[in-house]
């Protein structure tokens, strides 16, 4: 018995018409990425298959636009991320544009070893002073907010350059509320940090050369900003102005966290070691490649 057409009022209807649209730029796997997308525009936790569930029911016209210019924005080539306007990072659902970086895998690995290193969980009875932590280059706000949601902080400082991400940074802010203050402040790097004494300074910076940003993949190359990729003629600007900077602004034992180019680990470490840290350890990440730097201020510091 041949499988009926779906009506063209439903949310089968919607997904075949995007099915072929996605088809015709090209992209793998259309059906399965059309249902994807209906899914993450619908939000709330929505799965692929709950949309195939609820396939024969009609689309409410807000969503069904929604779910059309993302199909639209993703036949052009544009990250699924962006298409859809939203990231999942750890526990948070975060929006997203192109004003700042895809947040990776790798990077909720970073948090992990923060957070592992700092606690986790709500304030106990009778705790004491947990501490500022501070995110550097904070793109979407994904570190800073995750820090806050998760970690064992009193508050989280983001930083971060570019104006127009930092707008989206406060907007994540708003959208998450989380119960430590999350205050996001306009500067480059290290410098709206003065005055403070963090326990924490964590970091995703540039770390990429400018050949190697001409050798990524086209949906990264193309789509994601070039601030938050290259720095400078090694790779190394940032992280270096970080590893200079970060102890002064450390309470004594404070860590200094940052993802590095695997490329580049054994550099960083030297790095750090020529800048005076008292204990430094390399971390991999889960593909097993030399991906963290964790470095501690001196307990007298």
């Amino acid at each position: 018995m041949p499988e009926r057409a779906a009506p063209r009022s439903s949310i089968a209807g919607a997904l075949e018409a995007a099915v072929g649209r996605l088809a015709r730029s090209g992209l793998p796997s259309p059906r399965r990425e059309a249902t994807a997308l209906w899914a993450a525009v619908a939000g709330s936790g929505t799965t692929p298959g709950d949309v195939w569930l609820r396939r024969d029911q009609p689309p409410p016209p807000e969503l069904a636009e929604r779910f059309s210019q993302a199909v639209e924005r993703r036949s052009r080539g544009v990250p699924f991320a962006y298409a859809v306007g939203g990231v999942g990072f750890r526990t948070l659902d975060l929006q997203l544009d192109a004003r700042a970086l895809i947040p990776r895998p790798e990077t909720e690995g970073l948090v992990d070893l923060v957070l592992k290193w700092a606690g986790v969980g709500a304030r106990a009875p009778g705790s004491g002073h947990r501490g500022i932590a501070a995110d550097i280059g904070t793109g979407c706000g994904c570190i800073a907010l995750a820090l806050a949601v998760e970690g064992a902080f009193d508050r989280v400082i983001a930083v971060e350059r570019s104006p127009e991400a930092a707008a989206l940074a406060r907007n994540n802010v708003a959208l998450v509320r989380p119960a430590v203050p999350v205050e996001v402040r306009e500067g480059d790097l290290l410098a709206p940090l003065a005055g403070e004494r963090c326990r924490a300074i964590v970091s995703n910076p540039p770390y990429l050369t400018q050949a190697e940003y001409l050798e990524l993949d086209p949906t990264v190359r193309d789509f994601e900003p070039r601030g938050a990729l290259v720095s400078g003629p090694d790779g190394l600007d940032a992280t270096r102005a970080l590893v200079e900077g970060a102890a002064a602004l450390l309470a004594p034992g404070g860590l200094l966290a940052l993802e590095i180019d695997e490329r580049r680990a054994v550099r960083v470490g030297a790095l750090a070691r020529d800048y005076g840290w008292a204990r430094i350890r390399i971390h991999e990440d889960l593909f097993g490649r030399p991906r963290f730097l964790l470095a501690f201020a001196k307990e007298g510091a």
